[in-house]
């Protein structure tokens, strides 16, 4: 039984640092994304509209969002290796920040993601003459 514990224990920790080190792969991914639009908005400011600053800071926060739900997941097979309530406590309390950080950062997405989507929608509802 003790074998199978520590089996179980060493398991999770292991799947809980490949989701913490994919989270850690996305977000990287999207620091470089918006590095790259950035730079390419500073050499090309009459570029599309992808390169404004609103699309980049949208994009990037997408990536944020992506990683901070692997950080939860990680998180949360953590709790189940967590050896005592003071670890339990503190991954909960971290749980809980991630959770609230995601929260605002997709509010604030939709938020500037609508008037963008607002002139496709009312164009597309528009009837034909």
């Amino acid at each position: 039984m003790e074998l199978m514990e520590e089996l179980f224990k060493t398991i999770a920790n292991a799947i809980a640092l490949g989701v913490e080190g994919c989270a850690a792969l996305i977000i990287a991914a999207g620091a470089i994304e918006a590095v790259y639009l950035l730079i390419r908005r500073l050499l090309d400011p009459a570029g599309s509209s992808v390169l404004r600053k609103k699309g980049i800071w949208v994009r990037f926060a997408m990536w944020l969002l992506l990683g901070l739900e692997f950080e939860l997941a990680a998180d949360v097979v953590r709790t189940a290796i967590a050896p005592s309530w003071d670890a339990i406590g503190q991954l909960a309390a971290i749980a809980v920040i991630r959770t609230f950080l995601n929260f605002f950062l997709e509010k604030d997405i939709e938020k500037y993601e609508e008037p963008e989507r607002a002139p496709a929608i009312y164009a597309a509802a528009a009837p034909l003459a």
